[in-house]
């Protein structure tokens, strides 16, 4: 029986002792039979308000611990079906996928999802309506299976009670949708939520869960505990021209997750071995003098991000959320606590660990940021509270903030604040955030962290945003006063004030045709934006840094056009009609450019090609002036199936900018790649390989010095992951950086194994 699109999905309870579900991937078992079954998918993905050109259906059991999702995928082209081995998280729009996205707190501001691909590959996070981004970074411990069959695939997702979170009473009913993926021509996305391309955000129309009566007064009770002990055996040697270090470590670390009840999770963290597995992205940064943020990788800062507020999505961070609190900020340490509590309209999170030291320490002004290094331990402490009020028919989430970096002998830096969102009806949102800081750990000429007087500072930032049917549009407003610091956040750039706002009209879709594309002879074009983007940045008075109020830093004119087309297909560009100014003081310049962006998935072998070139008359900001130049980054991600079952995942992604100067010689280039290979040699065990170039050149002229700074890294893993609860990794890792002639290389070995007691 199919079950109406406006009621939802209904759950089958089964009783105390009742047989539940065998994770096999095979829908046979009797409880199948019984739960009702649900059809009633809508696309969303190339074009929404249309029917669902391929069938799927929804099925769900409850036991005492966990839910079930039991999903069939029919295809009339069961052979066209793409089911690579793929990492972990790197289930994306290029695979066969059917996700489940589920809000316990019903309030439809964040929610939990999991993708599984046709070939059970898992790719779980947390998405928040405010950004309206997707977090891979969270993962929650469900298990799988896939079964590949004539008229499609089927798969079973087993969800535990320990890994949701939800109030403890009074709570709104569970919201769920769930999707499906399909990489042919259109591409096409399906949703069994009447969810439209106008709505805020992807979770704005989840629907009720039915069928779970008494559910959460049953469980809310338990307690889930989870202890997970590490051990790491590291050798490393370390020289230059002048010396040699060995060292060898073997050291023990420990996790554990506690949930008392169901709104409360306590996590602690004993001496962890946080040293990255894998290599952070290389990004071009040599043509800015700002700081450049990276992605959260370590699960312990994992834990319910929607409620610390700090929201980042895979290539595409949302700096805003990252100023409260960022968490790559803490670096080393060796012990750390935290606690979140979720209510049905409110919610905490307190953390406090203590950091060994080395890594970066930011100080900013109008024109760049000074990164020092913090050469001794601290305490970081982070606490954030939210209360959601009702208004009428209306909502709005307000949070208050506290920050404190304590470094001793009486430095620190302490940030207060608040922040708030307010969706005001179903197409606009007005949100932002105030902090205030007072900091006195200073530096000396030498970069030398010590006490200095109190120095004061404040962040504010607002943002509207409108989405309708014809048009999407947001405009911000920021200000960050010179002495603002935040040495638990990412704070890159103070004493400014900047207006923003973008405008983009959407036109009815059109088809497009190109003959001499072969293949891409005919186009259809899904969505079609017309673009412009407006910015003005100005200073604000900093005698400190000798730099007066009212300077434009930056002025930006940029139309440009947006088209959405088959394969996943997305072309973009923009005129750049701006001004920009490198220093205090200096020349206005007007750099023109053209600015050009691909991306597409091609075919089952080929799941995507990207580039985007930037080029024209561009700023050197270290010579300040401007140049011929040009600006490339490509990438390009093939998989191919192996004879033995095994397959080949291989990304590539190159990146080179440069600005030549009035002779034509290129005053600096700044080149790197990464090349990363993954066999999957099964579900469980793979052997990873990056290697990873940059380089930075500079010719000497009239001010500047030459420069030719080179870096290599290597990295060798083997993985043996058995979910979350069971992963051993051994690895190889070699850096050398030039013309220092620094060699560092690594070999370790590292176990972790979770248990419940």
């Amino acid at each position: 029986m199919s079950a109406n699109a406006s009621v939802g999905i209904e759950a089958l309870r089964l009783q105390a002792g009742e047989i539940g579900v065998r994770i096999d991937g095979r829908l046979d078992e009797a409880v199948w039979q019984r739960a009702p079954l649900f059809d009633r998918f809508v696309q969303f993905l190339p074009q929404d308000r249309q029917t669902a050109r391929w069938r799927t259906t929804v099925q769900v059991v409850v036991s005492e611990d966990a839910l079930v999702f039991g999903i069939r995928a029919y295809d009339p082209a069961p052979e066209l079906i793409r089911a690579p081995l793929a990492r972990r998280d790197k289930v994306l729009r290029d695979q066969d996928f059917v996700s489940v996205v589920l809000d316990p707190v019903g309030q439809r501001r964040s929610a939990q999802f999991a993708r599984v691909s046709a070939a059970g590959v898992i790719a779980d996070g947390l998405f928040n309506a405010d950004d309206d981004s997707e977090d891979f970074a969270p993962d929650f411990d469900l298990q799988t299976a896939v079964q590949l069959l004539p008229d499609g695939y089927s798969v079973e997702l087993r969800w535990p009670l320990a890994a949701l979170r939800f109030p403890y009473a009074d709570g709104a009913p569970w919201l769920l949708m769930v999707t499906r993926n399909t990489p042919r021509e259109a591409s096409t996305l399906d949703v069994s939520a009447p969810l439209t391309k106008d709505s805020l955000n992807f979770i704005a129309e989840l629907q009720p869960l039915a069928g779970l009566a008494d559910l959460v007064e049953q469980v809310r009770e338990r307690s889930f505990l989870n202890i997970r002990p590490e051990l790491t055996a590291r050798k490393e040697r370390e020289s230059d021209p002048l010396s040699q270090r060995n060292q060898r470590e073997l050291s023990l670390g420990l996790e554990l997750k506690w949930r008392p009840r169901a709104d409360w999770v306590i996590d602690a963290v004993i001496n962890p071995d946080f040293s990255q597995v894998e290599l952070d992205t290389p990004q071009l940064a040599g043509n800015t003098r700002f700081a450049l943020s990276v992605q959260e990788k370590r699960a312990f800062f994992l834990e319910s991000t929607d409620v610390v507020g700090q929201s980042q999505s895979d290539g595409n961070q949302d700096q805003q959320s990252l100023a409260a609190f960022y968490s790559r900020a803490i670096t080393n340490p060796d012990w750390g606590l935290r606690a979140t509590w979720r209510g049905a309209s409110a919610e905490a999170t307190l953390l406090s660990m203590r950091d060994a030291g080395g890594g970066e320490i930011f100080r900013a002004n109008a024109y760049g940021t000074r990164t020092l290094t913090q050469s001794m331990g601290s305490r970081a402490s982070f606490a954030r509270a939210r209360q959601q009020f009702a208004i009428g028919a209306q909502s709005l989430g307000l949070a208050l903030i506290a920050s404190q970096r304590d470094y001793g002998a009486g430095a620190s830096n302490t940030v207060l604040g608040s922040d708030f969102a307010a969706p005001l009806g179903d197409t606009d949102l007005l949100r932002g955030h105030l902090l205030a800081s007072s900091t006195s750990a200073g530096f000396d000429a030498n970069d030398h962290l010590r006490r200095i007087s109190a120095e004061t500072g404040h962040k504010l930032w607002t943002e509207w945003r409108r989405r309708s049917e014809d048009w999407n549009n947001s405009a911000q407003y920021e200000q960050v006063s010179p002495r603002f610091a935040n040495d638990n956040g990412f704070v890159s750039q103070t004493g400014f004030r900047r207006v923003t706002a973008q405008l983009n009209r959407r036109l009815p879709a059109q088809n497009l045709a190109a003959p001499a594309l072969g293949d891409w002879a005919s186009l259809e074009a899904h969505e079609l934006e017309l673009q412009l983007k407006l910015m003005q940045s100005q200073t604000l008075n900093d005698p400190q840094q000798g730099v007066k109020a009212g300077e434009v830093i930056e002025r930006q004119v940029q139309p440009g056009i947006w088209l959405a087309a088959a394969r996943n297909t997305g072309v973009w560009g923009h005129l750049g009609l701006d001004q920009q100014r490198a220093r205090s003081g200096g020349m206005l310049h007007q750099p023109r450019t053209l600015n050009l962006g691909f991306e597409s998935n091609p075919n089952a072998w080929l799941t995507l090609l990207s580039a985007e070139l930037a080029w024209g008359r561009r700023l050197d900001v270290e010579a300040d002036r401007l140049g011929r130049g040009a600006s490339l980054m490509l990438q390009a991600k093939l998989r191919s199936p192996l004879p033995w079952g095994a397959w080949l995942e291989l990304e590539q992604q190159l990146g080179q900018s440069f600005v030549r100067n009035a002779l034509a010689q290129r005053s600096f280039t700044e080149t790197n790649a990464q090349t990363l290979a993954v066999l999957h040699l099964s579900a469980r065990d793979s052997l990873r390989a990056i290697a990873q170039q940059t380089r930075y050149q500079r010719l000497a002229e009239a001010n500047l010095l030459a420069a030719d700074e080179r870096s290599r890294h290597l990295s060798l893993v083997y993985q043996h992951r058995q979910g979350l609860s069971r992963v051993l990794s051994l690895g190889l890792v070699s850096a050398l950086d030039r013309p220092a002639q620094q060699r560092n290389t690594e070999l370790f070995a590292k176990a972790a194994f979770a248990f419940q007691p």
